[in-house]
């Protein structure tokens, strides 16, 4: 055989899934028969993958992949460019909007998968380049309650404050608005001893794995929360010393919840007395036990309170601190957690720093090289800042990195509106999402096995991903497409480094003596298999590295006294409620086959097949009263638009509610139901909560 002709080796590299916040350890190889992928002994995933991960390779590949640059002709289609054309016509319609309009004339809307150092660099630009505050990221829609959340009683945010790995010694473990089971399935591997309480209007497949499922009626789950603090406290499972040592705030806070007895709750929630005397007898009797939520809790114009609520119940509990037991949150996306610790939030500087502390802005601008009094302050939330697009006081361009908000954002109709009044649309992404396919310019960008960099877990563990191969021809990554517009927005080329070690390295300084301290972490520790969760500062070269933080708060809470505060809160309604007109409620979620808008896993073929098509779960009684049967095409309507979907009739589902997953396109985009009422807190939108009406289509 000729050497010419002789197989290529297979190249095997060590690195993590592109798609949810567990990020499970896998092992790519590529042969010339293109890309495999094996579950590797992460501690995280344990040997396991979902759907998603055994298929991710595929995405690599897809027919569809883009490979040049597109630019919106006269004619109004999209054509191949060169580089150098199109960074040179984004730059300079960046600059004559900026110049006629001011720096916040542009935008920027990033990710919850971008790495750390895309992130970073991306917050960055915004602020040094563009000079402008209207940057956020779609991670507003997934984390941003539970942050506020976090941040209100612990002092810092970080979505499990232990590691995944302790939840598989939980005695108890309540999930409130999670699905894991299909939403990241292998992390129900560490769930597998603990009894489970499970509190979600539908019979999920993790419910359906539950001890006991409390079935509240959508956008009551605070209540519910409140319910149980009245039951923990009434039956004299409060633990007192815990918060005579570790807290402060209990009495406004039992204050709120003294009103919620067992039957008010009943009445409210529609879950029964018993179930809630059940649910607080299991977690006050366990050992170890932990309370979670999840979007369903999150993702309301309340959710902020929400979490609160829950958090006050573990905290009335004595759970939060203490080794084997907590309350966490299970990040969504990929980099959810580094994503918005790390700059691209609209009122966040790297290390979870606030754009308003004068000193935070100090430091930063040192490390970046300009004066602090050049850097922007906050800006709008993500819708916020969707919603002002194109108006006379909002941004005229705007640039979307690892984004999809055409499918993802609330009240999608008026979303895709705000984007068509834009002077300019520069979206930068692998694949023709339908963001992007709206877009004056496209520019194409590598995917997670074609670049390296860091990402952390939702577990606040910092991992490294390897690339496999090198982007196709054609294709540039994300820091040098953002170094590329800044030279020419006439920034120094060394301001903005496009080699992501650089980046890291940058982002090191800039995080030193943060929050989230990521200064004693490297490239070379993480390639050492070093297991490091932030914080964990550089002790300059003294005595040992530090080790990392896997358990945060077991000494103190990260408040100036040490203590957890309790958060007075109280249940509220949604922001909209059935009527006569639209007598249902619909609810979003996630499902197994897909991830996030599903503009990568609907490229999947196995993943399509699965889940082909947009659908509506809804009780059968609901649907007999509708004049719809199983199978049936069916039109779910709200005051702003329509979802056009399959029956699924589902006996588990409360008679009140449909649920609609959001992964699908078109006219079965779930968000063109979704509304713009925002927590006030949070930002975050009210995705879990429509009032609708359901016919045949």
């Amino acid at each position: 055989m000729s050497e010419q002709s002789a197989p290529a080796a297979p190249r095997t590299v060590h690195t993590h899934c592109p798609y949810c916040a567990l990020q499970c350890g896998t092992r790519l190889t590529r042969a010339r028969d293109g890309v495999s992928v094996e579950p590797s002994a992460f501690a995280v995933n344990q040997g396991g993958l979902c759907q998603k991960g055994w298929t991710a390779p595929e995405v690599l590949d897809v027919r569809d992949r883009l490979r040049r640059p597109l630019v919106r002709g006269a004619d109004g289609e999209l054509a191949p460019s060169d580089w150098d054309t199109a960074l040179d016509l984004v730059a300079g319609r960046l600059r004559e909007l900026r110049e006629e309009h001011g720096p916040d004339a542009v935008g920027v809307f990033g990710g919850g998968g971008l790495t750390n150092e895309k992130a970073y660099l991306l917050g960055k630009f915004a602020r040094v380049a563009l000079g402008t505050s209207r940057i956020d990221y779609n991670g507003r829609f997934c984390m941003s309650s539970a942050a506020a959340a976090g941040n209100a009683a612990f002092g810092i945010d970080r979505g499990l404050p232990f590691p995944v790995t302790d939840l598989g010694r939980a005695d108890v473990v309540l999930l409130a608005g999670a699905n894991p089971a299909e939403t990241m399935p292998p992390l129900m591997r560490h769930l597998d001893r603990a009894e489970l309480i499970v509190v979600d209007p539908r019979r999920t497949p993790t419910a359906g794995r539950a001890a006991l499922h409390l079935r509240p009626a959508p956008g009551t789950d605070l209540a519910l929360a409140l319910g149980l603090l009245h039951l923990t406290v009434v039956e004299g499972h409060l633990d007192h010393a815990y918060l005579r040592d570790r807290t402060t705030g209990f009495d406004p806070a039992w204050q709120r919840a003294v009103a919620w007895t067992p039957e008010r709750t009943e009445r409210v929630t529609g879950v029964p007395v018993a179930d809630q005397r059940a649910a607080v007898r299991l977690l006050a009797g366990a050992r170890r036990a932990y309370v979670l939520t999840g979007r369903g809790a999150e993702q309301h114009s309340k959710g902020a309170d929400t979490v609160s609520a829950f958090i006050n119940l573990a905290l009335a509990l004595g759970l939060p601190g203490r080794n084997g037991s907590g309350y966490g949150c299970l990040t969504g996306q990929g980099n959810g957690q580094g994503g918005r610790e790390l700059g691209q939030k609209a009122d966040q500087l790297p290390g979870y720093r606030s754009i308003t502390d004068r000193r935070a802005r100090a430091e930063v601008a040192a490390v970046w090289g300009v004066p602090a009094r050049s850097l922007p302050g906050p800006g709008p939330s993500a819708y916020e800042l969707l919603d002002s697009l194109g108006t006379a006081d909002g941004p005229r361009a705007l640039l979307v990195f690892g984004s999809n908000p055409v499918v993802s954002a609330p009240r999608a109709g008026h979303v895709a509106e705000r984007l068509a009044a834009l002077d300019l649309l520069v979206v930068a992404d692998f694949v023709p999402s339908e963001t992007a396919r709206m877009a004056d310019v496209v520019l194409p960008v590598a995917q997670w096995a074609e670049e390296e960099g860091t990402l952390t877990n939702l577990e606040g563990r910092v991992l490294r991903r390897r690339p496999l191969m090198d982007p196709p021809a054609g294709v540039r990554t994300d820091l040098e497409v953002l170094r590329g517009l800044a030279v020419r927005l006439g920034q120094p080329a060394d301001r903005f480094p496009d080699r992501p070690r650089e980046v890291f390295e940058e982002l090191r300084r800039a995080t030193r003596g943060s929050r989230a301290d990521y200064s004693g972490i490297s490239y070379a520790r993480l390639d050492g298999g070093e297991a490091l969760h932030w914080p964990c500062p550089d002790r300059g070269g003294i005595g040992t590295p530090h080790p990392g933080t896997p358990r945060l708060f077991l000494d103190r809470f990260a408040h100036p006294d040490g203590r957890a505060r309790f958060l007075a809160v109280d249940h509220r309604d949604a922001a909209e409620l059935p009527c006569a007109e639209y007598p249902l409620t619909a609810t979003t979620g996630r499902v197994l086959a897909h991830y996030q808008s599903g503009a990568q896993t609907r490229r999947v073929p196995s993943l399509t097949k699965a889940e082909p098509e947009a659908y509506v779960e809804i009780h059968p009684d609901t649907a007999r009263r509708a004049g719809l049967a199983d199978g049936a095409l069916a039109e779910v309507t709200s005051r702003r638009g329509s979802v056009v979907a399959r029956v699924r009739l589902v006996k588990g589902l409360r008679a009140d509610t449909v649920f609609l997953p959001f992964h699908f396109a078109g006219r079965g985009r779930a968000n063109l139901l979704t509304g713009g009422a925002l927590d006030p807190r949070s930002g975050m939108p009210e995705f879990k909560v429509s009032a609708v009406r359901i016919g045949p289509a």
